[in-house]
């Protein structure tokens, strides 16, 4: 495993901790109009105990005690119960979270950090607009049907631009679905696939193979019409109208399947949420597949791969361990692991500040570099799309490299 030191936890700046300190400090007689209380008590389980501070990715890159978990805690305490006025420096430190929740995990009082990000973001929504780049990255992803042309223009367009306007790797060519020729036993069940908005054009190889494997397992795939953007997008920028408008359309669409399955990580656990009180369950890919696995056979791979881990896939959808031991079926196949630190993609960090987001995918394109892999994968196509645009080899979704694979 290659993994990136972690450095010391140094102290915070003087006078930093004690004023964020205060901006923390509960104060129940607060009369601020619209106090979201509810954000209040997520804040309350933090004791600023300070053990998040070496496993966050942004207070490791910047000392700062306001890049830290508990240091945007303060912060969002602080705005919410209106004891510190919002300022162009709160607003950046909060903006600058990766949302990759490494905090929780080590976390001993359990705040839910990612509830505190989505309630946090929502309350800076209320008072300021989203950047013109960040509103036009929301507009098209709530409408897939015109973003897939979009990205299909740009497929076509991208040899020929400029890098500054190419923030993302080219689209694959559309693949027109062939014939459906068994290779497995007669389908005994079936699963509905998710396209999304980005994860559309660019994730449509990786839903592809998802296909062919259950096939090979006798479970039949389908794609249902009316499927939106899941709204992971909207709601962690706190447009929590427009995720929860996503998620009905997603509801409805699904409406009559049983199974639903994601292929990009980052979509699994908004789409599973909207489908919270219907019939169907949203249930990661890897996690099925680990399943039915007696049913599929691998041919050898002699060669080396690496393998990236998103943070949503860690800490969110839990698929880490069925994915690695469907990839150990894989005879000769030597799989290096990546630190598990999180990319910078962050959503649509990569779009809106790509300076920064570059900063945090240089260590792992240097153990990239230095692991003698042949080619990445990643089961996040945000964070695919990140490391693709300076990775040296290949980046593939991890279903696609199993795909081939199949005996």
């Amino acid at each position: 495993m290659i993994s990136r030191r972690q450095g010391d936890c140094k102290p915070a700046e003087p006078g930093m901790l004690a004023s964020l300190a205060m901006a923390v400090a509960p104060n129940p007689d607060s009369k601020a109009p619209g106090r979201p209380d509810g954000l209040l008590a997520l804040a309350d389980r933090c004791v600023q105990c300070g053990l998040c501070l070496p496993h966050c990715p942004t207070y490791q890159h910047d000392r700062n005690e306001a890049e830290s978990p508990r240091g945007r805690i303060a912060l969002w305490r602080g705005l919410a119960s209106g004891q510190l006025a919002a300022s162009a420096a709160t607003d950046a430190h909060l903006d600058h979270c990766l949302g990759c929740r490494a905090c929780e995990s080590a976390c001993p009082a359990g705040v839910r950090y990612g509830e505190l990000l989505v309630a946090g973001r929502a309350l800076q929504r209320e008072r300021r607009r989203p950047s013109p780049r960040q509103f036009l990255v929301e507009w098209l992803a709530a409408r897939p049907r015109w973003l897939a042309p979009l990205l299909g223009l740009y497929r076509r367009l991208h040899p020929a631009l400029p890098a500054r306007l190419r923030p993302l790797p080219a689209p694959p060519a559309r693949t027109a679905p062939a014939t459906p020729r068994p290779t497995g036993p007669s389908p005994s069940a079936s699963v509905s696939l998710f396209g999304g908005c980005v994860g559309r054009p660019y994730d449509e190889p990786a839903r592809l193979a998802l296909s062919r494997l259950l096939d090979a397992a006798g479970i039949a795939t389908v794609e249902p019409g009316g499927q939106t953007c899941c709204g992971a997008l909207h709601a962690h920028a706190g447009d929590l109208a427009t995720a929860t408008r996503l998620a009905a359309g997603n509801r409805s669409a699904f409406a009559r399947s049983d199974t639903v399955c994601a292929t990009a990580s980052g979509c699994q656990h908004a789409l599973a949420r909207s489908l919270e009180g219907s019939p169907a369950h949203a249930e990661d890919p890897f996690v099925l597949l680990a399943r039915v696995a007696p049913e599929l056979a691998f041919r050898p791979a002699r060669r080396r791969v690496a393998l990236h881990l998103p943070c949503t896939q860690q800490r969110v959808d839990g698929s880490v361990a069925a994915l690695r031991a469907l990839l150990q079926r894989i005879p000769e196949l030597d799989v290096v692991l990546l630190d598990p630190a999180c990319c910078g993609a962050a959503g649509v960090q990569m779009v809106t500040d790509p300076g920064r987001a570059a900063g945090f995918r240089e260590p792992l394109l240097a153990a990239l570099d230095s692991s003698g892999a042949d080619t990445l994968l990643s089961a996040n196509v945000g964070c695919r799309l990140h490391l693709g645009n300076a990775s040296p080899v290949p980046v593939r979704h991890p279903l696609e490299f199993l795909a081939e694979h199949l005996q």
